[in-house]
């Protein structure tokens, strides 16, 4: 296991005609890491913008690591531009923060929860992130019970 940072400079891809962005990582996650599958990392990228995330095999030769939209807008780049990436494994538990709200309706279909719980971190953060960006009141509320219809629907994210 490799704790000392990795560091690179790669070109921002589009991925398809989608408006989603990926680097392509350099190294071999067997020699680095001791994996062969997805490797959860820490990054910085251009030495400004923090991100967790996942490098990944996403039918790629080599392993990937996606850039969200908020990502490349802070940076400033888009697809075509060279960006520096600092990245290390990151072995901390990821735990999704859940508001006071949430957390009531949560209390109040426990079915929901167990399957909520039982989520990915990434399943979890979509859910609640979604709940979060609400602009007004009556759009959050409608947006927790809808949650709870989708989780018990068997829905796995947004």
């Amino acid at each position: 296991m490799k704790t000392e940072p990795v560091q690179f400079k790669a070109i921002i891809k589009q991925s398809g005609t989608m408006n989603a962005a990926f680097v392509e990582f350099p190294f071999s996650t067997e020699k680095l890491f001791n994996k062969k599958g997805q490797v959860k990392i820490k990054a910085i990228f251009d030495e400004k913008v923090e991100y967790r995330g996942s490098l990944a095999k996403m039918k790629s030769e080599c392993h990937i690591l996606g850039l969200t939209q908020e990502v490349r807008k802070q940076l400033g780049k888009t697809f075509g531009d060279e960006v520096s990436v600092f990245l290390l494994e990151d072995q901390e538990e990821r735990t999704v923060e859940i508001a006071e709200d949430i957390a009531l309706v949560f209390n109040k279909n426990p079915e929901a929860k167990v399957l909520f719980n039982n989520m990915s971190y990434t399943h979890k953060k979509e859910y609640i992130r979604w709940i979060e960006e609400a602009k007004k009141p009556e759009t959050r509320e409608n947006r927790k019970a809808k949650m709870i219809t989708m989780i018990m629907a068997g829905k796995k994210g947004i």
